[in-house]
Formats: structure tokens, C-alpha cells, sequence
């Protein structure tokens, strides 16, 4: 007997209470927001239109509630339109749904004025999530097959914001049904270049729809609540970064990413990375910035098979760094070459070098059944101070396609060309994102190779990707100006903070109230008095 019935298990956090300005302050410059404000000119999600996507929380005794009231997010009714099963509204109150104070705690982080990250979007469409996302179950005989339906045209969202999980608690989501929510959403952002940022859940394993392919998942930076990865169907890497929120629950930490979308998608299409806005736009471009600018907590890791840490993803969200990236322009690859399928691929000796040691790339590599392909990026990693070391952090991002259960196996290679010598490699076989983060990397010429599979079990032979690298140094300056003490370092990367100790040999490191930095010419600095007692400094990321 075929048995059709829909329902959607679909939960969001409760909210309590909003927080305070002070504590979105904070977090605006952890994520990196006060500082890209600081150092560039209205970025602000201007000329992006996004949605957002909530679901009833009950309040005000409704079984409706899913909709952002323009006042508490300190925004107008005209930027708003809310559309449920019930019909598509455009002023508010309206009768398509209700207030939920849920959504209003989103829209503040996301777009709200002004404790949000994109407050300057061009439109924003509040979509009740049971409307949204539909899932049918199927029940033949022992077995339930799972029907999952979005939107049949375009919404015209380049961001969407997610803020709910798909079950009340994890394991009331079988694999099979995560699978099929996995392919509806992997299938839309293919077709029509949505970028969905969705919470990866508040407790146990990373839940639907987060552990789609072609979204970004997010954890809640520094709680032990949010939920870890990997996936339940193939162990893919999710959550793919992490950022603060309130209470720390993923609803909060989520529109914080998605708003920095939205400003890095308005970045690209304003020129800032360069004469290729639509490539600097793209989805998958946005999505290798994001991870390659996150910061990396103190116990972040991860492997060479799996390239995400469980907890964090790629780090902590930092839309700066991002930017900067993103600003260092695109960049192709130096030499593309291929290799019997299975073969090894050392530097090929080629003599040209990409020009900017912090950039993207979005373009193709293209194998075939009997060859893998390799498309070679050279980079001649220096500064001209001998003693010096890098941090390399390399991202690769490409999506699965439509109407595909597997993805195509692209992986990084990071070479020594002095000695052909492997330094780091990132090699999952069922992720569509590589990650390699090396520290401590000595000066020198480098092979950053992106490698796709050939032989007869690709999707393809050829696929898209984008890239997003970072050879960073810091450097701390001491100098004495009168009878101050200058301290400076640059701006970027950000992430960084000063700590000082009095002794080498029972150190205590601390900010022993250090004076906060300020901005002047790119460069971070602390003035303090000079005093004639022995004080050692360093600069410290979390």
C-alpha cells in the first residue's frame, strides 16, 4: 500500500530575550565587521536581495508565528514580503502569518539596524519554513521513501537564511530523509545560485538541511550545545564554520554568516575583487572566502581525509579577512597538466608565480578517462626578512550537481618546489570542500596544486571550482616615540591580539591591561608609557 502524507518536524531555539547592544558589539568585532567598516566604504549588503526563511514558535499563543516585525529590526515595512501557504503578504500586520520574536533575534543579526552585519539589503523575503520545505512520506509496505519539495521557481535570493533544524531532536531524522533534503536543496542552489546558510542544530550530530552539500553549515563558536559532525549518511565534514550567537544556539550564529555573505556577494559585484564581478559573486566563491578568512581557535584540527574540524569547521567567521581576500583579485592557475590516472604529480618546474599571496580564483579543471588533471598555482612565498614564517591557508569549493547522489573528487596539494617534497595535502573523497591550514611555513617557492580524479567513475570530466588562498606573516613592531611605547602590527590578517609577560623564564602571558589598539594607515597600534621595567611582548590568535 502506497500510504502519502506530508509533515514537516521542524524546530527552532526558544528565545527569551534579546541581547543587549553591548554584547552585539562584541561580536560584530570578533566576526570582523567593526573593522571592515572601519577600513572600507559601504559595505553593507547594499543591492543584495536575501530571504529568510523561519518557522512557528508559538509566540503570542499563535500556531503562525514565523514573520519579522520591521520595527524591532529598526526597518522598514517596504523591505519586507512574507509568503506562506496561505498566501504572500506585503505590509505587516498581515494575514499570511504572525510576529515571532525568533525571527526578529535573526533579522537583528542578519540585516537589523544596528546590531546587523548587511543592514543596507535591497529586499528581504520572510518565508514560513512548513511553505518553504515540504516533505512527503511515502510508506510502501516496511519502507518510507521521502519526498522533499522547495519552491518550483526561482525566489531570486542569493542568500538564504536558515535558522531552524529539520526534527525535533536529531535522531528523529533517518538518513534516507536527510538524503533526500540534502538533494532538493543541493538541486536548487545548483539551478538558480542560491547560497542557503542554514544552523547546523543545538545538540548531537549536525542536522538537516545544514548537511546539504552546496550550503554552508553553521556551529555556535564556544558552545559545548551546538551540534559536531560529521554527516550520518558518508561522514562529510559539517559544520563548515562557526560564529558567536545569543545563548549560543545556531539560529543566532547563522544570520551573522549569511549577512556576511550578503556584503562579500555586494563586494564582488561592485569590482572590489576585480573586472570578474560574476565569478566573485558566485556562490561557491563566496562560500571558499568565508571559510578561508575564519579563524582558527587554539584546539582546531583536522585530517588530511576529513578537511573541517568537527566542532569548528574552517574556524571562527571573520568577514575581514575574507575581504581581504577577496580584494587581493583573482588569480588563475600557472600551468594546468595532466597525469595517468592514479599517477604522481610533482611541481612541474614552471617559472611564472601568482602575483598576490592573498586572492581567489574561480575557474575549471578538466580530466579524463584515462588522466587526472592538475592545475598548478605557484607562489613565490617571501617578505625579505629571512627569519620569517607563513601561515598557509588554502580553500576549495566546488558543488555537486544537479541531479547527482556523488560529487567529483577534486583535492589540494601543497608542494616544496625546492625538493618536490609534499607539506600538506587535504584528499576527502566525499567532501566538496578541501581545506589545508599550514603553519610555521618556512620562506620558499610553492606548488598549490588543485587535483580532479579522471577514470570512469566522475561525474564529469570537467567541473568548476573556486579557490580562495591566504600566505599571511605577522609581525610585531616595538618603537619608542617620546616617552611612549608604540606597538603596531597590520590589520590584516585579523585575529590577532597583543599579550605581554615580564619574564622569559616564568612566563605568564596576559593582556595586563594592555590599552585597546586603534586603526591608523592599515596598521593596528598601542601607545603605552615607556617604563624602565624588563616587559616582553607577542601576538597571540585565539
Amino acid at each position: 500500500m502506497n500510504n502519502p502524507r506530508k509533515r514537516n518536524f521542524i524546530s527552532v531555539a526558544v528565545v527569551v530575550g534579546l541581547a543587549g547592544g553591548g554584547i552585539h558589539a562584541q561580536t560584530l568585532d570578533t566576526i570582523g565587521v567593526t573593522l571592515l567598516r572601519a577600513t572600507t566604504t559601504n559595505l553593507n549588503g547594499a543591492g543584495i536581495r536575501v530571504a529568510q526563511v523561519e518557522t512557528y514558535n508559538g509566540d503570542n499563543g499563535s500556531t503562525n508565528s514565523w514573520e519579522v516585525n520591521p520595527n524591532n529590526v529598526a526597518q522598514p515595512v517596504s523591505l519586507f514580503t512574507y509568503t506562506s501557504a496561505l498566501g504572500t503578504g506585503t505590509g505587516f500586520p498581515n494575514s499570511v502569518g504572525d510576529w515571532s520574536s525568533h525571527a526578529d533575534a535573526v533579522g537583528n543579526n542578519y540585516y537589523g539596524i544596528p546590531n546587523g552585519v548587511a543592514t543596507n539589503v535591497a529586499h528581504v523575503d520572510n518565508y514560513d519554513a512548513s511553505y518553504f520545505m515540504q516533505i512527503s512520506e511515502f510508506i510502501v509496505g516496511p519502507t518510507t521513501n521521502f519526498v522533499v519539495t522547495l519552491p518550483s521557481m526561482n525566489i531570486n535570493d542569493p542568500v538564504v537564511n536558515q535558522s531552524f533544524i529539520a526534527g525535533y531532536v536529531p535522531s528523529q531524522v533517518p538518513v534516507t530523509e536527510q538524503e533526500a533534503i540534502d538533494s532538493a536543496y543541493d538541486n536548487y542552489a545548483a539551478q538558480y545560485k542560491a547560497l542557503f546558510i542554514s544552523g547546523a542544530g543545538n545538540g548531537g550530530p549536525v542536522c538537516p538541511p545544514s548537511t546539504c552539500y552546496n550550503s554552508i553549515s553553521v556551529g555556535a563558536y564556544g558552545s559545548a550545545h551546538s551540534s559536531v559532525g560529521p554527516t550520518a549518511d558518508n561522514s562529510r565534514a559539517k559544520p563548515d564554520i562557526t560564529s558567536p550567537g545569543l545563548a549560543g544556539l545556531t539560529s543566532f550564529s547563522t544570520p551573522y554568516v549569511s549577512g556576511a555573505a550578503a556584503v562579500l556577494m555586494q563586494a564582488g559585484l561592485r569590482g572590489d575583487g576585480g573586472g570578474d564581478t560574476n565569478s566573485a559573486a558566485d556562490i561557491r566563491t563566496v562560500k571558499a572566502l568565508l571559510l578561508n578568512g575564519a579563524v582558527k581557535p587554539s584546539d582546531w584540527t583536522n585530517s588530511n581525509s576529513s578537511p573541517l574540524d568537527v566542532r569548528y569547521g574552517a574556524g571562527v567567521l571573520n568577514v575581514f579577512n575574507s575581504y581581504e581576500q577577496l580584494a587581493g583579485g583573482k588569480h588563475g592557475y600557472i600551468v594546468s597538466t595532466t597525469v595517468s590516472t592514479g599517477g604522481a604529480h610533482p611541481p612541474t618546474g614552471a617559472t611564472g608565480s601568482v602575483g598576490a599571496l592573498s586572492g581567489w580564483d574561480f575557474n575549471t579543471n578538466t580530466g579524463s578517462v584515462l588522466n587526472d588533471a592538475v592545475n598548478h598555482y605557484y607562489f613565490n612565498v617571501t617578505n625579505g626578512m629571512s627569519s620569517a614564517t607563513f601561515t598557509a591557508t588554502l580553500t576549495l569549493v566546488w558543488n555537486r550537481q544537479q541531479n547527482q547522489s556523488v560529487v567529483n573528487d577534486l583535492d589540494l596539494f601543497l608542494y616544496n618546489c625546492a625538493n618536490s617534497n609534499l607539506v600538506a595535502c587535504s584528499t576527502s573523497r566525499v567532501d566538496n570542500v578541501e581545506h589545508i591550514f599550514a603553519p610555521k611555513l618556512a620562506q620558499g617557492r610553492y606548488d598549490f596544486q588543485v587535483w580532479k580524479a579522471g577514470g570512469f567513475n566522475t561525474v564529469s570530466s570537467s567541473e568548476s571550482y573556486a579557490l580562495a588562498w591566504s600566505f599571511v606573516t605577522e609581525t610585531l613592531e616595538a618603537a619608542k616615540s617620546g616617552t611612549n611605547l608604540v606597538l603596531s602590527w597590520p590589520v590584516y590578517p585579523d585575529g590577532f591580539h597583543v599579550e605581554a609577560t615580564a619574564d622569559l623564564v616564568a612566563i605568564n602571558w596576559g593582556t595586563n591591561n594592555l590599552p585597546a589598539p586603534y586603526i591608523t594607515n592599515k596598521q593596528n597600534v598601542i601607545r603605552m608609557p615607556a617604563t624602565n621595567a624588563v616587559q616582553f611582548f607577542r601576538l597571540r590568535m585565539p
